[in-house]
């Protein structure tokens, strides 16, 4: 697998190779390619102010376990799964769970997602469909939250998401799915418009795929518009 790290290309399969060969400053490259995403997945799964201590431990842990590492394999999902322990295992340990307001904090000083010459209604805007979107995240079982939070929060793609979380592909496309219509029940505000009464099982499912854009939309919206990835 080849990472764009900065302007240039890290190959992530040779990087293993000559860290395994007995050159452990190879490991930089990967670090540099890969912090960014790991700090703000560890902001989004909740570790707030410890974000930097978890990517810095969950770094070290790979590090640890390169030797476990299969060849051909992506590095960045494999790392965020072990990102995504460290934190669960913080917020546990710390015996607290960040405050909505906490996340949204440590998540816009992280990343600006508004540039500073936008209208300011419009920022006041976007700032309020970022909150109401965290909170609707709040309200998911863990499983869901993390489906949504990889595969667009992260931007990650299914099969990313399916080895960061160690599910089955199956699984991240049928979670996601439940996890979109909960979004779109839980965000009302983003509706495309009533469903079209055509017999019950018409009904029931575009009401399926009403609520999964619903949840799509307001997703959208977290990092500027845009298209979703599907």
């Amino acid at each position: 697998m080849r990472t764009r790290e900065g302007g240039r290309i890290v190959d992530e399969a040779a990087v293993v190779a000559r860290v395994r060969a007995g050159e452990p400053e190879a490991y930089a490259d990967l670090v540099r390619a890969h912090t960014g995403i790991a700090l703000r997945a560890a902001r989004a799964l909740g570790a707030g102010p410890d974000a930097e201590d978890v990517v810095q431990q969950a770094f070290f842990k790979a590090y640890c376990s390169l030797g476990r590492f299969r060849d051909g394999a992506a590095f960045r999902p494999w790392l965020l799964s072990i990102v995504a322990n460290e934190t669960r295992n913080t917020v546990r340990t710390a015996g607290r769970q960040r405050s909505l307001a906490d996340r949204e904090a440590a998540l816009v000083e992280a990343e600006p997602l508004i540039p500073p010459a936008a209208d300011p209604a419009v920022a006041a805007l976007e700032i309020e469909r970022r909150v109401a979107l965290l909170g609707a995240l709040e309200q998911l079982s863990e499983e869901h939250r993390l489906v949504v939070t990889y595969r667009y929060l992260l931007e990650m793609d299914e099969p990313e998401t399916a080895a960061a979380l160690g599910w089955p592909r199956g699984t991240v496309k049928s979670r996601l799915s439940r996890a979109l219509r909960k979004l779109g029940r839980l965000l009302p505000e983003f509706d495309p418009g009533a469903s079209l009464d055509r017999g019950e099982l018409r009904e029931r499912k575009e009401q399926r795929e009403q609520g999964e854009q619903k949840g799509r939309r307001g997703l959208r919206g977290w990092r500027g518009g845009g298209d979703e990835g599907e």
